[in-house]
């Protein structure tokens, strides 16, 4: 694994914490940002790094050295002048390995950057993003991406109003094939990887990949940001952040639990969260819990819904969440149903599967993908299916009196407790504690 840390800014946004200090150098808990990248990717088997230098060139060569106090082959390049995030890398492509990682001087991160690379190989794109959901999508660049996580557009913020836009986060980590740069030419002025370069490159055709991961990255690009990201350090927060942690989580039924009940839900407009379950997201996030909604889904088999549509439906559910200051971690749908005989039906999804819930195929799968703690873990809904579903998995288990309230009766499991709707619920969950995640 090789890698590239954009260290070039001179950091006038922290000019009253910096004291002269190039921003890659500023102190976050006693120790410069710059070193939590440099033993992050030693952690996770970086051979090679090379840290792209502007202001304050002198003083990181100084700090860096050669890298072996980290077990890295590590060279500083000194930019001519400042070209930008893609016109530095541009700059510099000659020097640069065929693949490599991007960081940014001024994010605090915690990823598992081997994740991520598997992810990116596996993919075959030229170049990989690294996106997360976050609680303010509203003012971020936002990354849509088809079902198989092929990026297909990227928006800017601000968005237009109304725009139905998923909560992916452009986090600014990058995996890139150096013939994906080949291309341009070095600009005469700064050129930007999210502004200029992707989408260019998508105008172009080239296959970019979305990798969605709701791992700790955050910009600490000014004084309140640097000193969130300070307390993060402090609490734990950050050490935990990455997948490579494994954490307890919270898995939620969709329709009666988080929105209300709407026989088939199969457009956006349709689906209106219900009161207080925003709040309780929050509270469980708060509580050091991952949250992850998992739901059956066939409108998509009886042909009433394609998975275009559903995924439009779930970007309305993020955003009407993070409206709220909620988000989710993961979604996970089952498009399959057993029973055949539908008009428009697709027979290919008219089989008996090993995701449907009660089924554990959607928990064992989000477990995998996310790293999830089973024994400390949760699942709510408002049917007795989830509730089969939990002891299947060996999940504590609530069921919830909004929605359906477990009036189906198909199952006999009995709920560890019953409560009237998601805020309560989240109530004693987040009193059961997880570590704590502020």
């Amino acid at each position: 694994m090789k890698a590239v840390i954009l260290a070039g800014g001179k950091g006038s946004r922290l000019a009253t914490r910096t004291n002269g200090l190039p921003k890659p150098l500023v102190p976050v808990d006693g120790k410069p940002l710059l070193a939590y990248h440099l033993e992050l990717l030693a952690r996770h088997g970086a051979t090679e790094v090379a840290v792209l230098c502007g202001y304050g060139a002198e003083q990181i060569e100084a700090y860096c050295g050669d890298g072996l106090r980290w077990g890295l082959k590590l060279r500083c390049i000194r930019e001519q002048k400042a070209l930008g995030t893609a016109g530095a890398v541009i700059a510099a492509l000659g020097e640069l390995p065929e693949e490599f990682f991007v960081l940014y001087g001024d994010t605090m991160l915690n990823v598992d950057l081997g994740r991520m690379f598997r992810a990116h190989a596996a993919s075959g794109a030229k170049a990989t993003l690294f996106l997360h959901p976050n609680d303010h999508p509203q003012d971020s660049d936002l990354v849509e991406c088809d079902e198989h996580g092929r990026i297909r557009a990227i928006h800017g913020y601000p968005h237009p109003e109304g725009a139905l836009l998923p909560n992916q986060v452009n986090a600014a980590l990058y995996v890139i094939k150096r013939s994906t740069l080949g291309g341009f030419a070095v600009p005469e002025s700064p050129l930007d990887f999210a502004k200029h370069v992707f989408p260019e490159l998508l105008r172009k055709g080239v296959h970019l990949h979305g990798y969605r991961s709701p791992e700790y990255i955050k910009d600490a690009g000014t004084p309140t940001r640097l000193d969130r990201v300070e307390a993060d350090v402090r609490s734990g927060v950050v050490a935990n952040g990455s997948l490579a942690v494994r954490r307890p989580a919270v898995f939620l039924d969709r329709d009666g639990t988080i929105n209300e009940e709407v026989s088939y839900i199969t457009r956006p407009e349709q689906l209106k969260l219900l009161p207080g379950a925003a709040e309780g997201v929050r509270r469980m996030r708060a509580a050091g819990y991952r949250i992850v909604v998992v739901t059956n889904q066939p409108v998509i088999a009886r042909g009433d819904c394609s998975t275009a549509e559903l995924l439009s439906i779930h970007d309305h559910m993020e955003m009407e969440l993070s409206r709220e200051g909620a988000f989710l971690d993961g979604i996970y749908y089952c498009p399959h149903h057993p029973d055949k005989g539908f008009a428009g039906e697709r027979a290919e999804l008219k089989v008996e599967c090993e995701c449907r819930k009660p089924s554990d195929g959607m928990i064992r799968r989000a477990a995998r993908e996310l790293n999830l703690d089973l024994t400390a873990s949760w699942l709510i809904g408002d049917r007795t299916g989830d509730i089969q579903t939990a002891h299947n998995c060996g999940l504590r288990s609530v069921l919830l009196r909004t929605g359906n309230g477990g009036r189906d009766q198909r199952y006999a499991a009995a709920p560890d407790y019953v409560f009237d709707d998601l805020l309560a619920a989240a109530r004693l969950v987040a009193s059961q504690g997880a570590a704590k995640e502020r």
